[in-house]
């Protein structure tokens, strides 16, 4: 892939306050809750234009996409965000604990230059049209590039690692750590040797969309519709899948609006082809130990390459489902046997299309499930749903490997949606690309 350094758009913080109030995660991952936390963090919160308040009042002259270029137009009149003097590439690093175990992942932001999906830049999951539309309408009012492409590439030699390792010397110029006890670190590279070092490891890269398949569609359509000669390069950043700090989280599914749910039935199809074990309890102390030992049983799994899964219907157990021979996979539509053996390739499949009759249509319209992730509680959360009876079931997944993406990826295949959570999530605001400024 083609990289280019480039003159970043940041927050001053003589004029915007404290970055670290202006900046926010990813437009797809904040709920009405958080986004009015963010607003309230700063008037300049970069919420503000990547996902907007909506209003019954809009209209085709005044909306959620006109606000944002006037938000834009007058940030960059005030000040409020400035171009960098000289053109570089900005080493990103993050820094977080995760189930008592401190991680350090390093990347780096720079300019890539656009290719046909499978055509050196891989998808590894399948897409939606309204998000696309929505994030095109954004592009086309305000000209600009704002939330990062997540992509990973292969490099066991390590050479930029290298090189983000020597930039750390340097004082970073955004540091702040997040609600989430993340802490973020931006750091400049102008040098043109280590710029030149590592646009030339780059030059035969091939590289997987780690999370921001939208705004990757998205970049390819405004060039094509705009033919900007600048608009063929989007900010990307990008991470050696041989960092030590790549963390996949699984993706949870929450069952809902299934007619005649049964959770007896559900188990007593579900043997024909997997092993089910029972974790059962009828107190909150047992509830607790019968879902670690569930949680414990289906990692003993994921250690073993087995597929498995687990099951909450608020029945007083926890279940776990482990496929009992791999010839039942041959169910699966033609694919490689890199996507065939992913967990959410058998739930999907044998569990919820053959069992559920929750079809493709029906998860990407996500009539029937419900997508929960992350570190936080909201697997808790999504087991209290269950339990007042708004919700039917909770699927437990494990996480992907960071080899299974590559694999499916590799293959010209992509992954269900919603099959990884890569963390933490890269957050949107650090630095921005205006095109043809």
């Amino acid at each position: 892939m083609e990289i280019k350094a480039f003159k970043a758009l940041r927050f001053d913080a003589a004029v915007a306050g404290d970055p670290g109030r202006c900046v926010a995660p990813p437009y797809d991952v904040i709920d009405d809750r958080q986004r009015e936390r963010l607003y309230s963090s700063s008037e300049y919160n970069i919420v503000r234009i990547t996902k907007g308040k909506k209003s019954p009042q809009d209209t085709d002259t005044d909306n959620q996409y006109t606000r944002a270029a006037r938000f834009l137009n007058e940030w960059l009149e005030k000040g409020v965000l400035k171009a960098d003097p000289a053109e570089a590439i900005y080493p990103y690093v993050q820094d977080f604990v995760l189930n008592g175990l401190s991680y350090h992942r390093s990347g780096f932001v720079a300019l890539g230059g656009l290719e046909e999906l499978d055509a050196g830049v891989w998808p590894h999951e399948r897409t939606m049209d309204e998000p696309k539309t929505d994030r095109l309408n954004l592009m086309q009012a305000t000209d600009a590039q704002f939330g990062q492409i997540f992509v990973l590439y292969d490099d066991s030699e390590k050479v930029a690692d290298a090189i983000i390792a020597k930039s750390l010397t340097k004082s970073a110029v955004v540091d702040f750590v997040d609600g989430d006890g993340v802490r973020h670190r931006l750091f400049k590279i102008t040098d043109r040797p280590d710029i030149r070092a590592v646009s030339d490891m780059m030059t035969d890269k091939q590289v997987i969309i780690a999370d921001g398949h939208h705004r990757y569609e998205t970049a390819l359509s405004y060039y094509k519709k705009t033919g900007k000669p600048e608009a063929r390069y989007r900010m990307m950043t990008f991470v050696n899948i041989h960092d030590e700090g790549l963390i996949i989280l699984p993706v949870h599914r929450v069952l809902r609006d299934i007619e005649d749910f049964d959770i007896k039935k559900l188990l007593g199809n579900l043997k024909k082809s997997f092993e089910v074990a029972e974790f059962k309890f009828s107190s909150p102390e047992q509830k607790q130990a019968a879902k670690r030992q569930a949680f414990e049983h289906l990692k003993t799994r994921f250690t073993q390459s087995r597929n498995a899964f687990g099951i909450y219907a608020g029945n007083g157990a926890f279940y776990t489902a482990v496929l009992k021979d791999e010839r039942a996979l041959d169910a699966i539509e033609q694919c490689s046997r890199a996507l065939r053996r992913l967990d959410v390739s058998v739930l999907h499949r044998l569990t919820l299309q053959e069992v559920l009759g929750i079809d493709e249509k029906a998860l990407a319209r996500q009539s029937n499930i419900e997508y929960i992730s992350g570190p936080g509680d909201a697997v808790t959360e999504s087991i209290e749903r269950v339990d007042n009876r708004e919700r039917q079931a909770v699927f437990f997944m494990n996480p992907a490997r960071i080899e299974q993406v590559w694999a499916v990826a590799s293959h010209g295949e992509k992954m269900p949606q919603k099959s990884t959570f890569f963390y933490p999530k890269i957050f949107t605001g650090l630095a921005m690309h205006k095109i043809g400024g």
